[in-house]
C-alpha cells in the first residue's frame, strides 16, 4: 500500500469512494475545478491510500490559522474515507498517521474533526489513534444557499 499525495486522476476513483459513503454522485467537472484549486494551495494536504494502483482510502487535512496564545496552527480532518471492503486493513491507520505528520511538518499544534453521532465504528477506530471523544464538543449546521 502507498500514500500519497492525490493526483487529477484518481478523482473518479474518489468520487466513486465518495459515493459509497455518502450515496450520492460527485460532480466530476466541479471535483477537477476544485482539485485544481487546491492541490496548489499549501494549506490543503489531499492524500489518497492506494494498492496496485486501487484508490482504497483519502483524507483532506486543511492548516487552518490561529490568533490566539502563540498562533501556532491546527489542522482540521475533512473527508476521511477508506472503501468499504478494505477497512480493518491498516489503511485508515497509514492515512492518519501520515495526515499527522504533514501537520507537524507545518507547525500544528493539534487536529481535529467532526464525525457523525452514529458512526460508532468510526469513533472506536479514532479512539484507537488517540483521539479523546471527552475532551471536547463539536458543533456542525447546515447552511442552506
Amino acid at each position: 500500500m502507498e500514500i500519497a499525495d492525490l493526483k487529477e486522476q484518481d478523482l473518479g476513483s474518489l468520487s466513486e469512494l465518495f459515493s459509497q459513503f455518502w450515496g450520492e454522485s460527485s460532480v466530476l467537472e466541479s471535483m477537477v475545478k476544485t482539485f485544481a484549486r487546491l492541490s496548489d494551495d499549501p494549506d490543503y494536504v489531499l492524500l489518497g491510500a492506494k494498492q496496485d494502483g486501487v484508490l482504497l482510502g483519502f483524507c483532506m487535512g486543511v492548516v487552518c490559522r490561529t490568533l490566539y496564545g502563540d498562533c501556532s496552527p491546527f489542522m482540521v480532518i475533512e473527508d476521511f474515507i477508506v472503501d468499504d471492503k478494505h477497512r480493518r486493513a491498516g489503511i485508515g491507520s497509514a492515512l492518519m498517521s501520515t495526515v499527522e505528520q504533514r501537520a507537524v511538518d507545518r507547525g500544528c499544534s493539534q487536529v481535529l474533526f467532526v464525525t457523525e453521532n452514529d458512526r460508532r465504528d468510526a469513533h472506536g477506530f479514532y479512539a484507537a489513534q488517540g483521539y479523546s471523544p471527552d475532551t471536547h464538543k463539536g458543533f456542525k449546521k447546515k447552511l442552506s444557499p
